[in-house]
């Protein structure tokens, strides 16, 4: 029994409508169900981490665009493959057509690819501009890599700079350290990476953070935290014997408590170096 054009078409439908309210659940409840906390990965998790910060607020959404256009587009090519095997298969169309052009389809398959990509384009070099562009910084740490932990220095606030190594301790397992970077809630914070010995690179998911940390070279990026919390990165490029074990935590608190902990850190991290360090009110000697 042959199967109708309609009801084919009638029936790709309702699939393809199946799959989108699926993939909308998904994408709208999947990181509330396994995402235990914020920060931090979470057993069994497949979606990204939960925003902490206006670039990852753009990642996901890009994310989230890119996944439904390519659902579509997925399940256009579907029916597209369905429709032929049903129609021109050898027993529903013993003569096969000798039709070797049609300029409306040949305009149309070169068109709206570039349509797509344009669509594609215009929001993914906004994020990127997003990402690049420094805004003016309220705060300025620098981030050095070293085999095998991470040490920080504060040249806004007395220039003081401590290690952060991976505590055996503290949970998160193989992300908890003795000392965390501690930063304000909502201010901009621009993270100055260089590496000590080898390339190292500073990444953080839930703030759509992820920069290399080379020797010899500065780099600059930059967050801004939304919520107060714990959260947790690790060093994202392979430098060595133990580079899964040199996390990166990031507290961040309110005005009042980092001022407080500014205050204790220039106590316990003080040191006699003369180093010159950039801030964010410009460069100081």
């Amino acid at each position: 029994m042959r199967m109708s054009m309609g009801r084919v078409g009638r029936q790709l439908l309702g699939l393809a409508t199946i799959a989108l309210m699926a993939a909308g659940v998904t994408l709208g409840t999947g990181g509330a169900a396994f995402a235990a906390e914020l920060g931090q990965p979470a057993p069994w998790e497949w979606t990204l981490q939960q925003s902490g910060s206006p670039v990852m607020d753009n990642i996901v959404w890009f994310h989230n665009f890119l996944f439904v256009l390519i659902t579509l587009i997925t399940l256009f090519v579907l029916a597209l493959l369905v429709i032929v095997v049903i129609k021109f298969n050898a027993r529903a169309n013993p003569v096969p057509s000798r039709t070797t052009h049609n300029t409306l389809i040949e305009v149309a398959w070169t068109l709206i690819p570039v349509l797509i990509l344009v669509g594609i384009s215009v929001p993914s070099f906004r994020l990127l501009f997003l990402e690049l562009d420094i805004p003016k910084a309220d705060l300025t740490v620098k981030a050095t890599g070293k085999q095998w932990y991470w040490s920080y220095a504060y040249p806004d606030n007395g220039k003081f700079e401590f290690d952060s190594l991976m505590a055996q301790d503290k949970q998160p397992r193989l992300l908890g350290v003795d000392n965390e970077m501690v930063v304000p809630v909502n201010k901009v914070i621009r993270v100055q990476t260089t590496g000590a010995d080898v390339i190292h690179a500073f990444a953080l998911p839930a703030f759509g953070v992820k920069i290399d940390a080379i020797p010899g070279r500065l780099n600059e990026t930059w967050f801004k935290a939304t919520k107060t919390g714990m959260y947790y990165g690790q060093c994202s490029e392979l430098c060595g014997k133990d580079h899964a074990f040199m996390p990166i935590a990031i507290r961040v608190v309110d005005d009042q408590e980092f001022a407080s902990w500014v205050e204790a850190a220039k106590k316990k991290y003080a040191s006699g170096g003369t180093s010159t360090y950039a801030s964010a009110a410009g460069p100081t000697q």
